[in-house]
């Protein structure tokens, strides 16, 4: 009986330790997912700050493309407008001179 006893006891302190060795493994693998993870989730994060910086710069290059095109526009009108009124400001101030006396 007391061998029955004994071979039960070191089955069971087997157990223990394989049950132990387990949790000890088991901790190591979640640390070694969980660092996996960590570096997976910075890469991406990376990666994205990455393409948005593009993405901002593209369209900051974009938008002063556009500006630049309009202000040459606008400057282009401007001196049109400058250039008639220079050629034409004295019929401009007859014509106005004209509706003021007619009132």
């Amino acid at each position: 009986m007391n061998t029955v006893v004994k071979k039960l006891a070191d089955i069971e302190t087997t157990a223990e330790a394989i049950v132990e060795h387990a949790q000890t493994k088991k901790g190591e693998i979640e640390k070694k997912i969980q660092a996996q993870r960590d570096l997976f989730d910075a890469t991406i994060e990376d990666e994205t700050q990455k393409q948005l910086a593009q993405i901002r710069q593209d369209a900051q290059e974009k938008m002063e493309r556009i500006l630049k095109e309009q202000r040459e526009k606008n400057r282009s009108t401007i001196d049109n407008l400058k250039l008639e009124f220079e050629e034409n400001h004295t019929a401009y101030a007859r014509e106005i001179l004209a509706h003021i006396v007619e009132v």
